[in-house]
C-alpha cells in the first residue's frame, strides 16, 4: 500500500515543502488508462507523477458496437491501447526507482496528498516556517560575499574603483585564494581550536557562541560566493582585455579563457541537484580541474607579469618582478594551502572487522582528540570518505563506517588491510563541544562515532549522550556495547529499537535537553532526522545543530 502521508508534499533539495491540492483538470490523464482493469465512471484522472506526464485518449473512445473489418480494426486498437497502458506502468516503475534513488532533501516529484484531511494543517503550518527561515547562515554568507563582489565590480565598471579595473585579475585570484582557506583543512583546525580556546569560558555570552558556531558551520557559503564571484571578476577581466588587445598577447588571453572554462566546470559540477546525484563526478571534476586551473594560473601570472605592453616583449628578469606583485602572493598561498593535505598522505595498516553485515569497525594505530574526523580512500586519486573517530587519546583509534554505499559496502564484504589516510585531520562540529558547559549530544546509527570519544577520554564540557539505534551489540559489537554501558543512566541514554519500538527522536532531544538542562544540542542522524530534531530543539528554545548542506 502507497504511504499517503509522504505523498503529499513536494520538496526542493533546499528542505522548502509546498502542498499540492487536487483539483479538477480538463486535460486530465484517463483512469482506465493506467489501470484498465479499474472499473470506474470518471473519463479522466490524474496521471501520478511517479509515471509520465502525458494525455492520451481516454479508453472510453476507443468504445464502438462494430461487425466485420470494423471489429478487426477494433482489436488492433484494444492491443494498441494495452500497449500503452504497459508502457505507463513500465515508465511509473522506472520513475518511482529514480525518486527513490534522489536524497531526501531532492525530491522532485510531486506525491498525493493525504487521505486525512486533519494532517494539512499542521504541515501547511510547518512549511510556511521553513518558507521563512530558507534565508540560512550560510546563504546570508553567500549573498553577502556575492554582493560585496558585485558592488566592487559595478564601481569598476563605472569608473569610480579604479584600481579594481586595473587589476581585474587580481580580484578573480584573490577570491579563489578565500575560497579554497574556507576549505583549508589545517587552517580550519587551527580556527575550531582557537575558538574553542577563546571562546571555551563560563563567562562567554552563550549566544556569542551559538553565533560562533553557526559561523564556522557555515563557512562553505563564503566558499560558494567566493567561486561565483571568481568566475565574474575573471569574465570582466576578459572583457577589459579583449578591448584592448594590443596590451596583451594571444597566450594570455588564451591561458585565462582555458581558467574560466575550468571554473564554470567546477561550478556546475557543484551543483546541488548533481552533486547529490553524482558524488564521485563532483569529487573529481572539483580535484582534477582545480589542478589544471591552477597550473594554468601559475602560467598566467608568469606571462601577465613578464610582458611588457610598450616594447611588446617578455622581460628576463622575472624573479625579482614576482615579488612585487599581489597575484605572486595570492597564487603562492593558493598552492600552499592545496598542497598542505596531499603532503600528509600515508598509506596505514588497518584492522577491520564486521559485527554484523551492517557495518564495518576500522581500528588504527594512534590516539586521537575527541571531535576530530579524518579522511580514508582505497586510493589516493580516487574519492576520499571522512568518518567521526573513537578514540581515548592514548593508544588507538578507529570509524565505524555503514554500509551505505559502495565503499562502505566494499569494506564489510572485503575487509581491507591497509588504507590511505590523511594525517592533518579535520575538526567537525562535534569538536565544539568544548566551548559550551553542559551539551546533550544526540545520535542515531553509526552516528554515534563521532561522539563515542566523549565518554572515553576527558571533556571539558558536561554532556549528555542520547543514541537511538537497533541491535547494539548484533550491529556494532560487544565492544561498543560496554563503553555504552558502566554510566549513569541520566547521562547515557540508549534507545534500541528492536526491544523499545521506533522513538520520536526530536521528542526525546527535548525532553532530555529539559532534564539535563543543556545550553545546545548537537546532533548527527540522517539529513531529514538531523533537521527534524534541530528544528524541534529551537522551537523549544533550545540552542541545536546538525550537519548541513556543504557544511
Amino acid at each position: 500500500m502507497e504511504n499517503h502521508e509522504k505523498i503529499g508534499r513536494f520538496s526542493s533539495c533546499r528542505g522548502v515543502a509546498f502542498e499540492i491540492k487536487r483539483h479538477a483538470d480538463p486535460f486530465a490523464i484517463p483512469e482506465r488508462v493506467i489501470n484498465p482493469s479499474r472499473n470506474s465512471s470518471s473519463r479522466r484522472s490524474w496521471l501520478p507523477w511517479g509515471s509520465l506526464s502525458r494525455v492520451v485518449p481516454s479508453s472510453e473512445l476507443f468504445q464502438r458496437s462494430m461487425s466485420g473489418p470494423a471489429a478487426i480494426s477494433a482489436i488492433s486498437t484494444m492491443k494498441m491501447k494495452m500497449k500503452i497502458s504497459k508502457l505507463l506502468l513500465t515508465l511509473k516503475k522506472a520513475m518511482k526507482k529514480i525518486r527513490n534513488s534522489i536524497n531526501p532533501h531532492c525530491h522532485f516529484f510531486f506525491h498525493r496528498p493525504s487521505s486525512n484531511p486533519n494532517n494539512h494543517r499542521p504541515r501547511l503550518r510547518r512549511n510556511r516556517l521553513e518558507a521563512l527561515c530558507l534565508f540560512t547562515v550560510y546563504k546570508r554568507l553567500f549573498v553577502v560575499c556575492l554582493a560585496l563582489n558585485i558592488t566592487g565590480l559595478v564601481l569598476a565598471a563605472i569608473g569610480e574603483f579604479p584600481y579594481a579595473r586595473n587589476r581585474a585579475a587580481l580580484f578573480s585570484i584573490a577570491n579563489i585564494f578565500v575560497l579554497v582557506l574556507c576549505r583549508s583543512e589545517a587552517f580550519l583546525r587551527v580556527v575550531f581550536w582557537l575558538a574553542v580556546n577563546v571562546l571555551g569560558w563560563y563567562w562567554v555570552p552563550l549566544k556569542v557562541k551559538t553565533m560562533t558556531t553557526s559561523l564556522l558551520q557555515s563557512l562553505g557559503g563564503i566558499h560558494s560566493g567566493c567561486g561565483i564571484s571568481s568566475i565574474t571578476w575573471l569574465v570582466y577581466a576578459l572583457i577589459l582585455t579583449l578591448k584592448n588587445r594590443g596590451d596583451t598577447t594571444p597566450e594570455i588571453i588564451a591561458v585565462a579563457s582555458v581558467i574560466l572554462g575550468l571554473l564554470c566546470l567546477s561550478s556546475l559540477a557543484a551543483f546541488p541537484l548533481l552533486r547529490h546525484l553524482h558524488h564521485n563526478v563532483f569529487e573529481r571534476t572539483h580535484r582534477f580541474a582545480g589542478w589544471t586551473a591552477l597550473a594554468l594560473l601559475w602560467a598566467f601570472v608568469i606571462l601577465t607579469i613578464s610582458y611588457d605592453p610598450l616594447t611588446k616583449s617578455y622581460r628576463n628578469n622575472l624573479g625579482s618582478r614576482l615579488i612585487k606583485h599581489q597575484e605572486f602572493w595570492f597564487t603562492l598561498g593558493i598552492t600552499v594551502l592545496i598542497i598542505i593535505p596531499w603532503l600528509s598522505i600515508r598509506r596505514v595498516h588497518v584492522r577491520t572487522s564486521s559485527p554484523s553485515g551492517h557495518a564495518a569497525i576500522i581500528k588504527f594505530d594512534g590516539g586521537i582528540k575527541a571531535g576530530i574526523l579524518g579522511r580514508i580512500s582505497p586510493s589516493p586519486f580516487s574519492e576520499w570518505h571522512a568518518f567521526g573517530i573513537i578514540s581515548d587519546n592514548k593508544t588507538e583509534h578507529m570509524m565505524l563506517a555503514g554500509a551505505v554505499g559502495d565503499f562502505t559496502k566494499s569494506l564489510v564484504d572485503n575487509p581491507p588491510n591497509t588504507l590511505w589516510v590523511r594525517k592533518v585531520r579535520f575538526a567537525g562540529l562535534p569538536y565544539l563541544t568544548n566551548m559550551y558547559g553542559r551539551v546533550l549530544l544526540v545520535a542515531t546509527g553509526s552516528g554515534i562515532c563521532v561522539f563515542l570519544s566523549f565518554l572515553l577520554q576527558p571533556c571539558k564540557a558536561d554532556v549528555c549522550l542520547l543514541w537511538v539505534t537497533k541491535g547494539v551489540e548484533q550491529n556494532f559489537g560487544r565492544e561498543i556495547k560496554e563503553w555504552m554501558s558502566g554510566h549513569p543512566k541520566e547521562k547515557v541514554i540508549v534507545h534500541d529499537t528492536a526491544v523499545l519500538g521506533r522513538p520520536n527522536v526530536s521528542e526525546m532531544s527535548v525532553d532530555a535537553a529539559r532534564r539535563f538542562g543543556a545550553e545546545v544540542v548537537i546532533v548527527t542522524s540522517n539529513p531529514e532526522g538531523s533537521r527534524d530534531v534541530v528544528n524541534a530543539c529551537k522551537a523549544a528554545g533550545i540552542a541545536a545543530f546538525g550537519p548541513i548542506w556543504d557544511s
